[in-house]
């Protein structure tokens, strides 16, 4: 059996040709509701957002829900509405698609922008067949993380789509979901995204702030964070009702509330050319550098000492895992963290990290 072979996708300039094409002074911005409700609340919506940032109209016309009995979408008679909006406004629209179906319906309502939600990018089956569907397109496609962090499957999504021809490629950053409680409804893990981009950094990466923080007064913080990361755009959901919104209510903004968001934030340089810039930034590097050398050197002398702590654990045969141990260690570190300046997130992440890595080489000794 013959297997067809498929170009790798490849870092490429031409990968944000239909972002240069905007030719934008600031970030590419789409707005709009979480769901499209009624044919007046769509159009209205769009028209206080026309003379703003806003380049392209989101709105849910299918609404992919955890659970079974919530407000799952309009459904395609919502595609109408986003017609008459674009017909009155200019705005492009966009629309998540999870399936074969709401790719051919959105296709014949010419919809702008597709995209493909973190529920669905962890399924290789259906973005396969929602790829090709697309197969070609000249539509906007972006493909949203998937629900947990997991690089390799978001980056298999965008590739498949890019296999199929699909040219208008982006990425859209809405954070990963945790047992654990944070401050974030879908904690951002920065690292990953920061990773796609060094990988891919002509692909037009775009902030979801809403989704990351459930809470419409993170969204300013979050989407300065993403800007001062030199993401591409933000998606916010913005509604003119929103605490009355049919769906993610917390998680919505005002238009007004919107363009205020837009004034208050501020776009970094990429660089500096200044040569007192670059000097003292070189100076700083080499204080990290310095620093990550002697924090690497304590955690290899920290497990030294994890190593001996098996082999006295191995030899009166006691139980690796101490939980009253290390709780009291965990409480302790918080809170020393905190005089320090660290956030309670970061000590947690950190602690959990050294302790896995404290366990597996006590486990090795003792199963040795």
């Amino acid at each position: 059996m013959s297997r067809k072979t498929q170009d790798k996708m490849k870092n490429s300039k031409e990968l944000r040709t239909w972002l240069d094409d905007f030719k934008l002074s600031h970030p590419l911005i789409i707005a709009g509701p979480c769901s499209a409700e009624t044919e007046e609340q769509v159009v209205k919506i769009a028209h206080e957002l026309k003379d703003s940032d806003v380049s392209i109209y989101r709105a849910g016309i299918w609404k992919p829900r955890t659970r079974p009995g919530s407000f799952e979408g309009v459904g395609a008679v919502g595609l109408k509405w986003l017609q008459k909006a674009k017909a009155e406004t200019g705005l492009l629209m966009a629309t998540e698609v999870a399936n074969v179906a709401h790719v051919q319906q959105a296709l014949e309502h010419d919809i702008d922008v597709l995209w493909i939600g973190a529920r669905t990018t962890v399924n290789p089956f259906a973005v396969q067949e929602i790829a090709d569907a697309l197969k070609n397109t000249d539509k906007i496609v972006l493909v949203k993380n998937p629900v947990n962090p997991d690089l390799a499957l978001w980056l298999g999504g965008i590739e498949r789509l890019y296999n199929a021809g699909i040219k208008k490629l982006g990425v859209i950053h809405r954070g990963f979901s945790t047992y654990e409680k944070t401050k974030y409804r879908n904690i951002p893990e920065w690292q990953l995204a920061i990773e796609l981009q060094n990988r891919f950094p002509d692909l037009p990466i775009i902030c979801d702030p809403s989704h990351i923080t459930g809470k419409r007064e993170m969204i300013q913080e979050v989407s300065q964070q993403a800007l001062d990361l030199n993401y591409d755009g933000l998606i916010i959901e913005t509604h003119n009702d929103p605490d009355n919104a049919w769906s993610d209510a917390e998680q919505q903004v005002t238009p007004e509330k919107l363009k205020e968001i837009f004034k208050n934030l501020k776009v970094r340089k990429e660089t500096e050319d200044g040569s007192d810039y670059n000097q003292r930034l070189d100076r700083l590097r080499l204080d990290i550098d310095e620093y990550d050398a002697k924090i690497l050197e304590i955690l290899g002398k920290r497990m030294k000492v994890a190593d001996k702590i098996g082999a006295l654990k191995k030899e009166k045969n006691v139980a690796v895992l101490q939980n009253k141990r290390w709780n009291e260690i965990l409480g302790k570190m918080i809170l020393e963290g905190e005089e320090k300046g660290l956030s309670e997130e970061f000590i947690l992440k950190i602690f959990k990290a050294i302790h896995q890595e404290s366990i597996s080489h006590q486990e090795k000794i003792i199963n040795g």
